[in-house]
């Protein structure tokens, strides 16, 4: 019988132990992103050797990447990112019950020797990993000394911690042991979300959702995020069916995204009943006085009227009125002509990051151009002269880049 050779990973040539600098963060983050993908590929046509594969990589992360720099948060956004994944195929593999023990200790021994927390969904997870509820009950089990010992040290005002907690939490959970992992938690020695959070799932596996909801409103500690909290609350109404008190209570504020339209995007995609004019509408009125940072995303959405009025409600950048004028030139000449003027407006009141007079010239030349193409190019001449003579230093400025134009 042929004995089979083992697989080899390309990845584990790149992860050798210190294998990166102080600088090598960038680097290290592209390699992480290719063994992820490497393993993801195996684990759809082997799960098992997936598995191996994303063990492999976990017990190297720390002794590879130990001396990197991970100051700009960069790095370890990309470890977080691996480890869901990662723990995900350990979970998923259809493993059996002595080769889940090999592999638990294996994790459970780079779990520890993880000196910056690069694991610590591991942790989180923990009672996922295990497998089986029996399985996760016995981890339970012998965690939970070490768990009591650590909190009642913590209390006597001793320095005391555990690396091990949320995973004897977790293991509760997925043993289904709910009310035992209920009043183990109402004995820590402060209250925390970390702790709490796996409370929260608990009542919820209980079909007490109710109770969950309250019992999450009040798990703030010190240095918790209500954000958080809240993103939580919200994926208990919604599972139910409280969708309009969702809404109202953390709809516009937990979707947030990096910019207005992603904000707006995220809300619509979870809120899909919900009118997109309402979504915007609500989420204008909850940023009073900076109605104008809504005008690019009323704009891609198509709903130019709404846009061009809050371009004139409040500041808007005047390159962003200056694209918009551009854009739809030749198809909307009515709109071009509000939001150019409205460039000017805001250019002469002094708003913009680093305004040059092409910039002036610019929303001048678009407001003439749909002013000619409408008939109205005197009316707008009179406006820009209006406009340009207010007693400001921007003002001044832009009268000055506009003198020969208005001659």
């Amino acid at each position: 019988m042929t004995r089979q050779k083992p697989h080899k990973w390309t990845f584990t040539a790149r992860f050798r132990r210190n294998a990166y600098g102080w600088s090598g963060s960038r680097l290290a983050c592209r390699r992480i992103k290719e063994a992820v993908s490497e393993i993801r590929k195996v684990a759809r046509k082997d799960p098992l050797l997936g598995a191996e594969g994303a063990i492999k990589l976990m017990e190297k992360l720390w002794p590879t990447l130990q001396h990197v720099d991970s100051s700009s948060g960069a790095l370890g956004t990309a470890v977080y990112n691996a480890m869901c994944i990662l723990v995900d195929l350990v979970v998923e593999a259809p493993a059996g019950e002595k080769n889940r023990s090999k592999w638990l200790d294996r994790l459970w021994e780079a779990f520890n020797d993880d000196g910056v927390g690069y694991l610590d969904v591991l942790g989180e997870r923990w009672g996922d990993v295990c497998g089986p509820p029996e399985v996760a009950s016995k981890w339970a089990d012998e965690l939970l000394p070490i768990v009591q010992r650590t909190w009642e040290e913590t209390k006597q005002g001793a320095f005391s911690y555990f690396r091990g907690t949320d995973a004897c939490l977790s293991c509760f959970l997925a043993a289904g042991r709910h009310r035992e992992l209920l009043d183990l938690i109402a004995m820590a020695p402060h209250l925390s979300w970390e702790y709490r959070s796996f409370g929260v799932e608990a009542l919820v596996a209980m079909g007490k959702k109710g109770e969950a909801l309250r019992y999450a409103r009040a798990s703030r500690g010190l240095n918790d995020s209500q954000t958080v909290i809240d993103r939580v609350c919200e994926e208990i109404l919604l599972s139910s069916g409280l969708y309009e008190e969702a809404y109202r209570q953390y709809g516009l504020t937990v979707n947030r995204g990096g910019t207005n339209l992603a904000t707006f995007r995220n809300i619509a995609g979870k809120y899909p009943k919900k009118e997109k004019i309402r979504i915007l509408e609500d989420l204008i009125e909850s940023t009073p006085g900076e109605e104008g940072k809504w005008f690019a995303t009323a704009k891609s959405l198509g709903m130019l009227p709404l846009a061009l009025k809050l371009a004139h409600l409040s500041p808007c950048d005047p390159r962003t009125l200056n694209r918009a004028a551009r854009d739809y030139l030749e198809k909307e000449p009515k709109f071009t002509l509000g939001v150019a003027i409205a460039s000017l407006q805001w250019l002469t009141e002094g708003w913009g990051y680093e305004i040059t007079g092409l910039d002036v010239y610019t929303a001048y030349d678009y407001a003439m151009k749909a002013a000619e193409k409408i008939g109205v190019e005197e009316q707008v001449r009179k406006n820009v002269h209006e406009i340009v003579n207010q007693n400001t230093s921007a003002g001044m400025f832009v009268k000055d880049v506009l003198r020969r134009h208005l001659q």
